[in-house]
């Protein structure tokens, strides 16, 4: 008997061992999980089928594909058409950034009639928003990660509410991981009042594994099409920052207001098709923009998102090409930094090449596992002479990135493997010399605030952090 169940064991595990060869994406990310379930089984079974099958190919996805190709199509060629107008009359002003702006001209509207803002911390967004949402006139769309049941989660909901009993249209997603704790009060009184309310992906208990895995993790509000709001600040008090925070959170959020909302308005309704098996179609009332000459500004702006449900990585493909293309300075905020090989060799050849390139990483983080892998490329970063600092206010879950002060690149999007490949995320990428100065400065505050890390100094840190940060690079590719 013992025999018997020995044998199946070992089959068990030299299955899951050729499944792990055979389909992961990269010889790392297989060793990785190799590793776990030869040295650790059950927890490396789990870890596996939790978190390592890859559905961007799986049935799930592909149907959501088909929904955003048969939904838009004419739309996708508007865009197209005004993309490539608008690049070809921009040459001068995106300058060596060009390449970057047609990487994905074929399904990203590039218009530079838009006016930006930045918006630092909850304190400066939360206000903008709620004034935004009391002017709506015909559809609000929101679209959040973490939306929580606190005081300004029920601020935004009272007012959502109300301006669906006055007869606005209002569509709202929530990660149904991210945002559980809204489930059974927020939401619920949100339809009651006429608010449609969807979960992307919705968890349930026999395929919680890989649905914890492929998360939504989109922060953006539409507001009648022409008014849009992008970035890493989540619907919760601790964005806010009172003074009975007990921890202070640094963030930043872009505020968009002309052509380029088309995206994020593209992006939230195929999501929405897909969430609440509906099939909005492209109108004017969704894209008023489209056909107006409405002048807004003149910032350029193009909107990339990426995830299991496309056919690259777009959003990490962007990154690497900025950092590749910029000349002087790149200046990368994140709160999470777990680089593959080709992203962190991206940010060394810069560094190498006589780029001054400086990343801001947080100081007090909200994971010791996540923040020890990040330290583990410190010294490699430090030798190729890239400058890091860590925040000591409080934690910096910004994620935003200046290059040469003439590009500025705001979103959702960590630097880890997470955010490139398993969940949905999206980046606004603005042309803009006046928005990436103001970026940039914004960095240099933080950075005044923060320690530095040396080279030298790093080196003689205890063995047993060297240890344990080597230890965790081993399962870097997992994270």
């Amino acid at each position: 008997m013992a025999t018997s169940i020995l044998i199946i064991y070992v089959a068990v595990i030299v299955f899951i061992c050729l499944q792990i060869v055979f389909y992961s994406e990269t010889p790392s990310k297989a060793l990785g999980y190799l590793l776990l379930v030869v040295f650790l089984p059950i927890f490396g079974v789990l870890v596996y089928f939790s978190v390592g099958l890859n559905y961007r190919k799986k049935k799930l996805y592909r149907k959501k594909l088909e929904i955003d190709d048969l939904a838009y199509p004419k739309l996708s060629q508007k865009l197209f058409n005004y993309t490539y107008d608008t690049l070809l009359n921009n040459q001068e002003k995106i300058g060596y950034f060009y390449r970057l702006a047609t990487y994905s001209e074929r399904k990203n509207l590039t218009s530079a009639n838009n006016t930006a803002t930045l918006l630092v911390n909850g304190e400066m967004k939360f206000p903008d928003v709620v004034e935004s949402l009391k002017n709506a006139k015909h559809h609000i769309h929101i679209e959040y990660y973490i939306y929580e049941n606190d005081n300004i989660g029920e601020q935004l909901a009272q007012l959502l509410i109300q301006k669906a009993r006055e007869g606005i249209q209002v569509r709202f997603i929530y990660d149904d991981f991210g945002s559980r704790r809204i489930r059974k009060n927020i939401v619920r009184q949100m339809k009651e009042a006429g608010v449609e309310a969807y979960p992307f992906y919705k968890v349930k208990l026999i395929m919680l594994a890989n649905r914890l895995n492929y998360r939504n993790h989109r922060k953006i509000i539409i507001i009648d099409g022409y008014i849009g709001y992008i970035g890493g600040i989540n619907v919760s008090d601790k964005y806010i920052n009172q003074q009975k925070s007990k921890v202070f959170w640094r963030d930043t959020h872009l505020k968009i207001v002309g052509t380029s909302v088309v995206n994020l308005q593209f992006v939230f309704l195929t999501d929405w098709n897909f969430c609440a098996n509906q099939t909005i179609s492209f109108s004017d009332d969704y894209f008023p923009v489209v056909n107006e000459s409405k002048p807004f500004g003149n910032q350029l702006i193009q909107v990339v998102s990426s995830g299991p449900d496309s056919k690259y990585p777009s959003i990490k493909y962007t990154l690497i090409q900025a950092i590749l293309r910029a000349k002087h300075k790149i200046l990368i905020t994140t709160p999470y930094f777990i680089p593959d090989k080709s992203f962190l060799d991206a940010i060394l050849i810069a560094a190498i090449s006589g780029v001054n390139v400086k990343l801001l990483m947080p100081g007090i983080s909200d994971s010791f596992i996540v923040n020890t892998t990040s330290q583990s490329y410190y010294q490699e970063l430090l030798d190729a002479g890239v400058e890091i600092y860590t925040y000591t206010k409080g934690f910096v879950h910004a994620k935003t990135i200046v290059c040469d002060e003439k590009l500025a690149i705001i979103g959702t999007a960590n630097l880890d493997n997470r955010s490139f490949d398993l969940n949905f995320e999206i980046n606004a990428m603005v042309f803009d010399k006046i928005i990436a100065k103001e970026l940039a400065e914004i960095f240099n505050q933080d950075i005044s605030i923060s320690k530095q890390i040396f080279s030298e100094e790093w080196r003689k840190r205890p063995l047993h952090r060297k240890f344990t940060e080597r230890l965790l690079n081993l399962f870097s590719s997992l994270m």
